[in-house]
């Protein structure tokens, strides 16, 4: 699933070239892609509106129209948003189409199916109960001690709740917690305050270098950047995908458990299991 970096690098795609656009029609081949309001009222809505910005909330992109409005897309599992010529060869997983004053499309395709379009007012209605954003301004080393320090859950499962922190998820979590040493089943409650601050390091630390090469496109080639390209980050990850193979920084082989049913990998000797 698209993550914080995937997304943002999607969001700063679309806003280089989006940005300016009018929708002069659009076509919505699966419906159910669409959650509020109805297709029909979707389409004739956003039909004749200009794009004026483009931003990212989570795992959220974020498209501010002319009117005021604004459209959310989550691309979950399989979504992508590509921008292409208008009469580039047709895609059976293109499940919204989006047409633009220049001849171009904007197609949000989804092999899966899971990926979600809102069209509102506030964009609040849909993303109010998010956490904070992790490169956030607000979101130090402090606020993330005090978040922890009511939490006697396990770590990684708190740093995936979207309602705890915004953003991360099964790889980047996994690439934090190894950076910073801390096992993924480790009691958040009892992480001392030099771990917190390595841990909040980190969080930034992954997050920026993998914006920084256009996110992870995993073997399957889900992830496309908003012009087709891959995200280049899969060749730095440390441990997540690497089970067998050598830890970068000890040379153990790194295992992988499964925690709140996801997948989770880490090094043994790197990321004991302690409780402080």
């Amino acid at each position: 699933m698209p993550e914080l970096p995937e997304v943002e690098t999607v969001a700063r795609g679309l806003r280089a070239s989006l940005v300016g656009r009018t929708i002069i029609e659009v076509e919505v081949r699966w419906a159910r892609s669409v959650v509020l309001p109805n297709p029909t009222a979707f389409s004739r809505r956003l039909t004749g509106q200009m794009a004026t910005g483009v931003g990212r909330r989570g795992k959220w992109v974020m498209i501010s129209l002319s009117s005021g409005d604004t459209l959310l897309v989550h691309l979950r599992m399989t979504g992508q948003l590509v921008l292409e010529p208008r009469g580039c060869p047709d895609d059976r997983h293109v499940r919204v189409l989006f047409f633009l004053d220049d001849g171009r499309c904007l197609r949000f395709s989804d092999a899966r199916k899971f990926g979600r379009l809102w069209l509102v007012d506030d964009p609040a209605e849909v993303l109010g109960k998010l956490g904070p954003e992790p490169l956030g301004a607000d979101f130090t080393a402090a606020r993330l001690r005090e978040m922890l320090a009511r939490r006697r859950g396990r770590i990684k499962p708190l740093l995936l709740d979207q309602h705890f922190l915004a953003g991360l998820g099964n790889i980047y979590t996994d690439e934090a917690l190894w950076q910073a040493c801390i096992h993924p089943l480790r009691r958040a409650d009892t992480l001392t305050s030099v771990e917190v601050r390595r841990l909040h390091r980190a969080i930034h630390s992954v997050l920026r270098a993998a914006i920084a090469r256009g996110g992870t496109t995993l073997s399957d080639g889900t992830f496309q950047q908003a012009d087709g390209r891959s995200g280049e980050f899969a060749s730095r990850l440390a441990v997540y995908g690497r089970a067998g193979k050598s830890c970068p920084r000890c040379g153990m082989a790194i295992e992988r458990i499964r925690v709140s049913q996801r997948g989770t990998h880490f090094c043994p000797h790197c990321q004991p299991l302690s409780e402080g």
